[in-house]
């Protein structure tokens, strides 16, 4: 297992094969990533690689991060993330990688944060169906029904479907195919969409489930 590569979503387009066929993919801005420290599995307990993007003035960090990236002996940087490998020898600290980290038709996971939508309710949350239109059915239209049972259980189980915030979540799509990649541009396209809003910060990792 690879590094990852820390990205920023800049949005959605599409682009055209041979044949004509229309390929929605999602453009990904890739600044330089630089290894910021290594975990071993003597020392941590595991092995891992930290990176660090968005390279940023002293006046942007706090004092306690400054002073984390006095000890490690690295330059300041806005964005850290940890990604596992499975040897974390190969690297050291100061590597920096690109958007050429990926070739074109890899197949990669994207992690990242979802759109929030606020507090939602059974129908827009989870897709029910809601009640009847008439016979008696009066300002309910959009409730969720029932809830639980009568004196047993007396409560209503824990995981039960209903209205609460919805979106805001971490969430990673899996098998991705990177349509091409864009080394001047820093830019990486991969096929269909990806998590979270434009401008968000995702994750981007070589597909576990599939190499496996």
């Amino acid at each position: 297992m690879r590094v990852g590569l820390i990205a920023k979503k800049a949005g959605m387009t599409q682009l055209f094969d041979n044949n004509g066929m229309q390929i929605p993919v999602t453009v990904l801005k890739v600044d330089p990533c630089a290894v910021v420290a290594l975990r071993t599995k003597d020392k941590d307990g595991y092995n891992a690689v930290q990176l660090g993007s968005n390279e940023s003035k002293e006046k942007h960090i706090n004092k306690p991060q400054i002073g984390y990236f006095n000890k490690v002996g690295s330059k300041l940087f806005r964005i850290l993330k940890e990604f596992r490998v499975d040897d974390s020898s190969a690297y050291k600290v100061g590597d920096t990688f690109d958007a050429t980290h990926f070739t074109e038709g890899q197949l990669v996971d994207v992690t990242g944060v979802t759109k929030g939508k606020g507090f939602a309710g059974g129908i827009k949350r989870h897709g029910f169906g809601g009640l009847r239109a008439t016979h008696g059915v009066s300002i309910t239209h959009r409730c969720h029904g029932s809830t639980g049972n009568r004196t047993l259980p007396g409560r209503v189980f824990k995981g039960k479907k209903m209205a609460g915030h919805m979106g805001d979540v971490k969430v990673t799509t899996l098998n991705l195919k990177v349509h091409s990649v864009d080394k001047d541009k820093g830019v990486i396209l991969i096929r269909g969409a990806v998590p979270g809003g434009e401008n968000g910060i995702v994750y981007v990792r070589d597909a576990i489930k599939k190499s496996r």
